[in-house]
């Protein structure tokens, strides 16, 4: 069965839906007790029949793994009421509206989501409030459990050799790359066009035209094909200078023209939670002139040619010349931000970088080209394939983070195993015997339990 631990949470959220569409309310008892926290049996219900709708299915017993997943969880809520583990209702809230959030943005607004759950939101907040706090209370328990333990480099070498073969991860192939970008200055002719286009937008809305439709229409940002709005954020998530002026708004006022680094805006305040905000926005970026473009190009492809002729560095000239924070400092080394690592695989990358990399050689430099930063902004650069792998099973020598971070998980699963079945040893915990059946995969609950 899939990692039902994840899922569970993800999953009890969602069957507060079923209720929701007239289907058949059971009988509800207690099923299981594990200390003072109760599992019953619509908990068993709602999740199994969630688990059918989203296709998941099991080779054991369905419902019985559900129930082990349930006393797992029971007893790490129940030893952290005994050791007074906490959450403040701020976080509780805090983790509540971006669960919120995500729901009303996969969904579309928030009265579409009302519509769906047939509750308003204050109604849908209450019914998962105490689900989320379980959830939270539980992860806070199971780092406290997990979150000092280390590996060492002899650990992860023993891990890695009683691996059976057909459990070494295959790993797919991987570049390293390192770049030098420049960011094409911008005239003040284009600055000024810019803004004049927002002032006349932004009139134009004043006057009464809708502001989804502009943005729909004039907006140079993804969230454009939902009328410029980006959801709920706090402060922390967006531009200093976007937060400053979605903080200082009204519900329904628009700002003045904002300038981020992500290009100019004019946003609208759609509501306020707290210290929370849901906006839209128009977004504008200047253009740049094709005289400094083709400036731009010839400096980089200058740089690429000294680099060929041994006259610098491609790592000292990345030092020197390019124009990213991020990779200037380390020589040019782009970093991959989904795992901190410098290997990237192909399907990770822009698309054109892909197209310019999947041709290139180690040690090759490519010619200049067009991308963007992570930011939308149109930036210039050349990069040079430091190192490539080919398709593998996974080892010590190249692979040995990855292996490190298996080995690391296998040891505080086993930690964590251990002292589930410590405290089931010492907690009082009753199951009822028409789960006699569970041939759970901790035996230790069916010793105590019936």
């Amino acid at each position: 069965m899939r990692n039902k631990a994840f899922f569970l949470i993800m999953l009890i959220l969602f069957s507060l839906v079923i209720s929701s569409f007239g289907q058949p309310r059971i009988l509800d008892r207690v099923v299981a007790i594990v200390g003072d926290e109760k599992v019953l049996q619509s908990d068993i219900e709602n999740l199994y029949l969630q688990y059918r709708a989203e296709g998941i299915t099991s080779a054991g017993d369905l419902k019985c793994e559900i129930l082990e997943e349930y006393l797992a969880q029971s007893l790490l809520l129940n030893q952290a009421k005994i050791d007074s583990i906490e959450v403040s209702e701020s976080q509780v809230e805090l983790q509540l509206n971006a669960r919120l959030d995500y729901f009303i943005n996969q969904i579309g607004s928030q009265e579409r989501l009302e519509q769906y759950f047939n509750k308003t939101l204050l109604e849908i907040k209450e019914d998962f409030r105490g689900l989320i706090r379980d959830q939270m209370i539980t992860n806070e328990m199971r780092s406290n459990i997990t979150g000092d333990v280390t590996i060492t480099p002899s650990e992860v070498r023993q891990f890695f050799n009683r691996l059976p073969e057909d459990s070494i991860p295959y790993i797919d192939a991987k570049i390293e790359i390192k770049q030098i970008v420049i960011y094409p200055p911008v005239s003040d002719e284009a600055i000024l066009e810019v803004r004049q286009r927002l002032l006349d937008l932004r009139k134009r809305i004043s006057e009464g035209e809708n502001f989804a439709t502009l943005a729909v229409l004039y907006s140079q940002d993804q969230s454009s094909v939902m009328g410029g709005e980006i959801g709920f954020m706090g402060r922390a998530e967006l531009d200093p200078e976007y937060a400053k002026a979605a903080f200082s708004l009204k519900k329904g006022q628009v700002s003045n023209i904002v300038e981020s680094v992500f290009g100019y805006h004019v946003i609208q305040l759609i509501e306020r939670r707290e210290d929370r905000v849901n906006t839209r926005h128009i977004l504008m970026r200047p253009k740049l002139d094709p005289e400094i473009v083709a400036k731009t190009i010839s400096k980089l492809d200058s740089l690429a040619n000294l680099v060929r002729n041994d006259s610098i560095t491609f790592e000292r000239a990345a030092m020197y010349f390019s124009q990213d924070k991020k990779t200037n400092v380390n020589g040019g080394l782009v970093v991959n931000p989904y795992d901190n690592s410098t290997m990237f695989e192909l399907d990770d990358l822009q698309p054109t970088e892909y197209e310019i990399i999947r041709y290139m050689n180690v040690g090759e430099i490519s010619e200049p080209f067009e991308s963007v930063d992570e930011n939308g902004k149109q930036v210039y650069k050349i990069v040079k394939l430091s190192r490539s792998t080919r398709p593998h099973r996974a080892n010590l020598k190249e692979d040995y983070t990855l292996i490190q971070q298996i080995a690391l998980a296998e040891k505080k699963e086993k930690i964590y195993r251990e002292w589930v079945n410590e405290k089931i040893a010492v907690t009082f915990v009753h199951i009822d015997g028409s789960f006699r059946r569970c041939n759970f995969n901790n035996p230790t609950w069916a010793r105590e339990g019936f």
